[in-house]
């Protein structure tokens, strides 16, 4: 299992992979441009090849990119649309150059519209993206459950990738807080099968691909996504450790997006921490 976190890419994308052995990190995730504009970053030539050779010499063995939190593929707007459709596009090619595991992408929100029209606009958006870019798989995150949003359940997850065609690079990654925070209660080891049957069985095992471990400040089926340092939540540290010694989880990577206690993301012993809650974990299996 690659534990990791997210980390900032800024002063050069190569920074990310001397952040993640700061932090002790196997997998690291970035966003590839500011999370609050819309202007995507095409990275040059000579850092990406910086970057692929800080890989190949570090621990860290992964690249998550997130998509920003600003695109919204199931909008009616078309502006929204084209941009939704440049920034994932963008995003993807970046995952190419940089020889990324994979992109995550919240699905986006269906407002006070219909659910149904909005995961059809979704697979049309998600399409396009991926046959404007290379190889890059892209991973589709389940949400918390608020409003619109698509991707609470994993109806909804099989139905937009269904929308978008089934491509086979298409996938999941599953978030615990949000899994949590949709009604799935995955602090014990029967419940996390439970939900994980449920996700073979409607969306196939096969498209797991990442996995973000997040603790959740606010109770079961919520519906709201609220993010805890890992053990300081609902789940605490037994449900953090039961996740984290799935054994259909073997090998994937695994992001921290926690707070951290000083709020400037996941620090080194947390990292730790994960690795010890794991082997508690697994020892209980």
């Amino acid at each position: 299992m690659l534990i990791g976190c997210h980390v900032s890419p800024a002063g050069g994308v190569y920074n990310a992979v001397a952040r993640g052995i700061e932090r002790g990190a196997r997998c690291v995730q970035i966003f590839n441009q500011s999370p609050r504009m819309w202007k995507p970053t095409v990275y040059k030539d000579e850092d990406v090849a910086r970057f692929r050779a800080d890989m190949a010499a570090s621990d860290v063995d992964a690249l998550l990119i997130h998509a920003v939190y600003l695109l919204n593929a199931g909008t009616d707007d078309p502006e929204i649309r084209a941009k939704t459709v440049t920034s994932l596009t963008a995003s993807l090619r970046a995952g190419d150059a940089l020889g990324a595991h994979a992109v995550v992408l919240h699905p986006g929100s269906a407002k006070t519209g219909d659910v149904g029209e909005a995961i059809a606009r979704a697979g049309e958006v998600i399409r396009e993206a991926l046959a404007e870019s290379g190889a890059c798989p892209l991973h589709l995150e389940n949400t918390a459950g608020a409003g619109g949003t698509l991707g609470r359940s994993f109806d909804e997850l099989a139905a937009l990738i269904d929308a978008a065609g089934g491509d086979p690079r298409l996938g999941l990654c599953l978030d615990s807080c949000h899994l949590y925070a949709s009604g799935h209660d995955i602090r014990t080891a029967e419940g996390l099968t439970r939900t994980l049957d449920e996700c073979d069985a409607k969306v196939g095992i096969g498209r797991l691909g990442s996995l973000h471990l997040n603790d959740s400040q606010v109770g079961l089926g919520s519906n709201r996504d609220r993010h805890a340092d890992i053990g300081k939540g609902e789940l605490g540290e037994d449900g953090c450790a039961v996740f984290l010694s799935e054994p259909r989880f073997e090998s994937l990577p695994v992001v921290l997006e926690t707070p951290g206690p000083d709020k400037k993301g996941t620090p080194p012993e947390e990292i730790t921490l994960c690795r010890e809650l794991r082997e508690r974990g697994l020892a209980a299996r």
